[in-house]
């Protein structure tokens, strides 16, 4: 891909809210996207809480961003977040935005940046607020992200179900697809069909691919690839 096709994504991290050990399958994440040019990442240092992220600000290129704690109760790191990302938003030299935090009071943030038309990645916990992860273009669990990254294989756990809810959306979008005489539908279709809620992407689920969340879903959907090499997928019951 030609360097002018790049695009330049902002990694901005509430180091107080956020887990250090998902730094590495974020930026994997991200990479999706476009380079990862500015990583900041913000905080009061000189808390022993943050020590783990001290360590590995050089092994990832993160910028520390010192945040002094003025007033107790009062966060300063999230204001100077979302003054950065604004200012980063005006420079019109960021084409997206990864923020790395499970706090709710970036959901006004989150909303002004995709109201200019920017993509934001949400990374945080699986119990961060809805209305947080509804505001992102797509929420990441970094949990399971983490999970999946530490996995030998592709194949899924055994130990991860795939419930009917889960199945439901995937038949919804199915349905919704451009299906041919016997009722496939190209499985790429399907998955950026579901991926319209930004709480669906299949990493939260525990797998790295579409097809293996399909594969595991048993006998509600068949999958088969053709001779163009694509996937295509039928809801059978």
């Amino acid at each position: 891909m030609p360097e002018a096709e790049l695009k330049n994504i902002a990694l901005l991290i509430d180091a107080d809210n956020a887990s250090h050990q998902g730094i590495d399958p974020v930026l994997t994440v991200l990479a999706e996207l476009g380079q990862v040019n500015i990583r900041r990442a913000y905080g009061n240092w000189a808390k022993p809480a943050l020590s783990n992220w001290n360590k590995i600000t050089h092994r990832f290129g993160l910028q520390p961003m010192q945040q002094f704690d003025l007033t107790k109760g009062k966060n300063a790191t999230d204001i100077a977040m979302a003054i950065d990302a604004i200012d980063l938003l005006n420079a019109g030299k960021v084409d997206g935005f990864g923020i790395m935090s499970s706090d709710s009071d970036f959901t006004p943030l989150v909303t002004r940046l995709r109201q200019d038309g920017m993509i934001v990645y949400g990374f945080g916990g699986s119990k961060a607020p809805e209305a947080f992860r509804s505001a992102c273009t797509r929420y990441i669990d970094v949990d399971s992200l983490i999970r999946t990254a530490k996995s030998d294989d592709d194949r899924s756990s055994p130990d991860t179900k795939v419930d009917d809810e889960l199945i439901h959306l995937l038949g919804d979008a199915w349905r919704a697809s451009s299906r041919d005489d016997e009722g496939f539908a190209r499985l790429h279709e399907v998955g950026q069909i579901a991926g319209n809620r930004s709480s669906f992407d299949v990493r939260n689920y525990g797998f790295k691919r579409l097809s293996e969340l399909m594969r595991a879903a048993g006998d509600n959907f068949k999958m088969e690839r053709r001779e163009d090499k694509q996937l295509y997928v039928k809801r059978l019951r």
